[in-house]
């Protein structure tokens, strides 16, 4: 039955509670046109700094399996499952948990800085947790701020590489596409919130899920919203059956493709080649002193030689000629007619002959003859060896040196492998992302003073992309990077059977982000690797590396927690400069010249803290007011000048920061 039929019937139902019964059933059974998934359970999540405590979520190791904890007696512990059964289990075999739905309070703990580019920089910030949770922090800190989201999720080919429920989903799980579904679908609705309206995200996907993501992506974006799916034919597969599938993809999507549009957003990237064409056009006019014969016969010559090498491609080639005045390369095949007939008609003198040349079937492309008088006179015109040949339109390569990007591109996925490998100086992550083809995006997409974030940070080559990326045009951007501290499912079955459990010392050392990414973004930065040796003169950037931590709700209300919640306001500040942490516990207020942040634990003091930072030198944008008080709060906020964001701390940190909740 149509939608419109069953609204017809159903206003003949007297019964205004029945009439509303019988409309959710009918929206509820209802299936949508679209993508249709079992959306599971939620998932949950390991917290071992955590203890185990009655009341709380624990897992079961030896399955996986999550309870609440029911009691704690000696080394026993007893757990409770869903059904109310009770389960008595050792006390060691047991991990707290959080299950998503559960209220947590995330914190930030600084583990690692480096302060090497200016301090009105942004800082990156590289953070280690679940991003999921990481996400709905970054609701908070970075609300409709990120300019553009490059994530490259597991590609869910079954061969364990991801963990749903902490466990890694393999192929012969029935159920591994709609757990992969709703695993994703919940960070997707998350990292939507954080776009700017006119933010842009990108998903690299394999062959596996891709024609599923597209549909869900159609969901939670909408179609009106897509731009592309771009193919990365990354290398040969001589292996296979019937077609080489080396392509993987990348979908994107704009958060509001009309607020693109509407501010006139262009998507142009430089001509390959472009710049090397154009430097060696002036050393070859220069060589021959402005001799444009003998010029141009060596300019051909170049040209031919670098199109044989792919050094250029027909973009730059096609600027065969350098310009009888000034040298500078141009091609004349720009069409001067006017496209499907009725252009202007009048006669047009050939320069050298000074009778009227040809006239093209349709008319000029000019239908005005002073138009075309003032572009033959500007140099935009080539004429034939005489009248008989129609003019053509001509074009400067220094004016028309970027170009629409193709929506295929190749590029050998192989030498990622080796190129993590000689930055390391031995082999720690499989297939990591392409540095320059991630740059390569960014550049295209991303202003040059953006937020870029990346929520599935792996080896971390999103941020090695935009601090490289920074160092090369001078650009501003700031890298939020997310990454877990997982292991491979060998790794992980390795150190378990050897007792290093998740938690361990020995277990954490080899998980990503300590083993890889941290490690990685430290010596592209400073250049030096963990041995001593040297990698490069490094690059200049300023980088936190930070660990998601979850508090309590108690001591965060007592203002307990502030050490841990200073990163967050950090963030939400715009991360310039250091943390700011006050000198001791009596302090009424803690600021820093070179912060974005500034922090007033006296409300009385709001005055005498308004007054240094009208007067002193300083980059303090934002003033986190600690107080239980809203009234104090608000007294406090009107000592600061209209153009610091002033923000009250800790009753609206409660309400924002009930993270996690089931109705999120």
């Amino acid at each position: 039955m149509s939608k419109s039929m069953f609204e017809v019937y159903l206003n003949e139902v007297t019964d205004e509670n029945l009439r509303a019964k019988l409309k959710a059933e009918f929206e509820r059974t209802t299936k949508k046109f679209g993508l249709v998934f079992e959306r599971h359970s939620p998932e949950g999540i390991r917290m071992p700094q955590l203890k185990v405590r009655r009341g709380h979520t624990a897992v079961r190791e030896t399955d996986g399996a999550f309870f609440k904890v029911h009691a704690i007696s000696g080394k026993s512990v007893m757990l409770k499952d869903e059904h109310g059964n009770i389960i008595e289990e050792k006390l060691d075999n047991v991990t707290a948990a959080k299950q998503f739905g559960e209220v947590v309070f995330p914190g930030l703990k600084t583990v690692g800085s480096i302060r090497s580019g200016a301090d009105a920089d942004p800082t990156h910030a590289v953070i280690n947790g679940e991003n999921f949770h990481a996400l709905e922090m970054l609701g908070y800190t970075n609300p409709e701020s990120v300019d553009l989201i490059y994530i490259d999720p597991p590609y869910n080919t079954g061969n364990k590489t991801w963990q749903y429920n902490d466990h890694y989903v393999s192929e012969q799980d029935n159920f591994r596409h709609s757990k992969w579904l709703s695993f994703l679908e919940r960070r997707l609705v998350l990292a939507k919130k954080i776009l700017k309206p006119t933010g842009v995200i990108i998903v690299a996907i394999g062959d596996e899920e891709h024609h599923r993501l597209r549909m869900l992506m159609d969901q939670i974006f909408g179609d009106q919203n897509f731009i592309s799916d771009v193919v990365w034919q990354g290398g040969r597969k001589n292996d296979s059956r019937y077609i080489s599938n080396g392509a993987d993809y990348m979908l994107v999507y704009a958060k509001s493709e009309s607020a693109l549009n509407e501010l006139g957003v262009r998507w142009r990237e430089k001509k390959a080649g472009v710049d090397e064409a154009l430097t060696q056009s002036k050393a070859i006019w220069n060589r021959n002193n402005g001799d444009a014969e003998s010029a141009n016969v060596e300019w051909k010559a170049w040209l031919k030689g670098q199109k044989n090498i792919g050094a250029s491609t027909d973009a730059v080639n096609r600027y065969d000629r350098l310009d009888s005045q000034t040298g500078r390369p141009i091609h004349t095949y720009g069409d001067l007619t006017w496209p499907g007939g009725g252009g202007g008609e009048y006669e047009v003198l050939h320069p050298t002959t000074k009778k009227p040349v040809k006239m093209p079937v349709r008319g000029w492309l000019y239908k005005d003859p002073a138009r075309m008088q003032e572009e033959i006179k500007k140099g935009r015109v080539f004429f034939g060896s005489d009248e008989t040949m129609i003019p053509r339109g001509i074009r400067f390569l220094d004016e028309l040196d970027s170009q629409v990007v193709m929506s295929v591109f190749s590029c050998d996925r192989k030498a990622t492998n080796g190129y993590l490998r000689e930055i390391f100086g031995d082999k720690r992550f499989p297939n990591p992302k392409d540095v320059n083809v991630l740059m390569r995006w960014i550049r295209l997409i991303a202003p040059k003073d953006s937020v870029i974030l990346d929520f599935f940070g792996g080896s971390g080559t999103t941020a090695e992309a935009v601090v490289r990326l920074n160092a090369e045009d001078q650009g501003t951007r700031q890298c939020i990077l997310v990454t877990n501290n997982e292991l491979s499912a060998r790794d992980d079955a390795a150190l378990r059977k050897n007792g290093n459990p998740p938690g361990s010392a020995e277990y954490e050392a080899k998980g990503v982000f300590h083993h890889v990414t941290k490690p990685r973004i430290e010596i592209i930065v400073t250049g030096l690797r963990p041995d001593g040796s040297t990698y490069s003169d490094g690059l200049p950037a300023n980088v936190e590396f930070l660990e998601l931590a979850y508090l309590d709700e108690g001591p965060v209300h007592a203002g307990l927690e502030y050490e841990r919640l200073a990163p967050l306001f950090w963030l939400k500040s715009g991360a310039i400069g250091p943390i700011v942490h006050p000198i001791n516990n009596r302090d009424a207020y803690a600021w820093n010249e070179n912060s974005s942040m500034a922090v007033l634990f006296d409300a009385g003091k709001a005055s005498e803290l308004a007054e240094i930072l009208s007067t002193e030198q300083n980059s303090v944008t934002h003033v986190f007011i600690i107080t239980d008080s809203p009234e104090q709060g608000d007294l406090a906020g009107e000592a600061f000048s209209e153009d610091i964001t002033v923000e009250p701390i800790y009753g609206s940190y409660l309400d924002a920061f009930q993270i996690n909740r089931s109705d999120s």
